[in-house]
């Protein structure tokens, strides 16, 4: 497929063909990858967060974190 470079306010862009994008079913955001000769668009990364992720935690802060008096006491309540 080709197309044309165009003036886009003080920038340059093209156009994507619609039929293109839903070919390609990139998302909203995009990355760009640029090598001499070359531009790329890929998916952009997601970010990850803290839900869900996995924590890994040392035995001294479990201890320490756990070993507490007062959780003894919400524990019991709940028994």
């Amino acid at each position: 497929m080709t197309t044309t470079i165009i003036a886009i306010g003080n920038s340059r862009g093209i156009r994507i063909p619609k039929p293109a994008l839903i070919e390609s079913d990139l998302g909203e955001q995009v990355e760009l990858l640029v090598k001499k000769g070359e531009i790329k668009i890929v998916p952009a990364r997601v970010k990850s967060t803290s839900k869900g992720a996995t924590l890994l935690l040392s035995e001294k802060t479990l201890a320490t974190d756990w070993d507490r008096p007062e959780e003894d006491k919400a524990w019991e309540n709940l028994q």
